[in-house]
C-alpha cells in the first residue's frame, strides 16, 4: 500500500471522528530533542551560561521593544475608549438624556473599595511569591533583563 494513501486514510479516519485526539508526551519529546532540554529544562541555568552578552542584550532589547510597543498601542486604545465613553456620558448627562444618582455611585464605589482591600489582603502571599521569583530571575539574568527594560522604554517612545 502506498504510504501517502495510508496517511490520507488515517487523516480521513481522524476527521470523521470528532472525539479522537493525539496526545503529545513532552517528556518523551524532550528526551529525543536535546535542544529542548538545554533551553527549557530545569538544569538549564541562567542565560549567562548559554549566550554571549551581546546576544543577551539584543534578545532582551528586541523582546522589550515589542512588549513596549504593544503596551503603548493597547494603552492608547484603552485610554481612547475610556475617555470617549466618559465624554459621551457627560454630554448625555448635561443634555438631559441620562440622570446620574451620584449618591448611589459614591456608595457603590466605596463598597468596591472595601471588597478590593479585602481581596488584596488574601492575595498578598501569592503576589509576594511571584515578586520573589521575578527578582531571582532578574538577578540571575541581569544582562537580558536590562536589555528588556531598555527595549521596553524604546518601544513606549516609538
Amino acid at each position: 500500500m502506498d504510504p501517502a494513501l495510508t496517511l490520507n486514510l488515517r487523516l480521513e479516519d481522524y476527521e470523521s471522528d470528532d472525539d479522537s485526539y493525539e496526545v503529545l508526551d513532552l517528556t518523551e519529546y524532550a528526551r529525543r530533542h536535546h535542544w529542548w532540554n538545554r533551553v527549557f529544562g530545569h538544569s538549564s541555568g541562567p542565560m549567562v551560561e548559554k549566550y554571549s552578552v551581546a546576544t543577551q542584550i539584543v534578545m532582551g532589547g528586541v523582546s522589550g521593544w515589542c512588549a513596549g510597543f504593544l503596551f503603548q498601542k493597547v494603552g492608547k486604545l484603552a485610554a481612547t475608549a475610556v475617555g470617549g465613553g466618559f465624554l459621551l456620558l457627560q454630554i448625555a448627562s448635561h443634555s438631559g438624556y441620562v440622570q446620574i444618582d451620584w449618591k448611589r455611585v459614591e456608595k457603590d464605589v466605596n463598597k468596591a473599595k472595601r471588597q478590593i482591600k479585602k481581596r488584596a489582603n488574601k492575595a498578598a502571599p501569592e503576589i509576594n511569591n511571584i515578586i520573589e521569583e521575578a527578582t531571582e530571575f532578574v538577578k540571575q539574568n541581569i544582562v537580558i533583563s536590562s536589555g528588556f527594560v531598555g527595549g521596553f522604554l524604546l518601544g513606549l517612545a516609538s
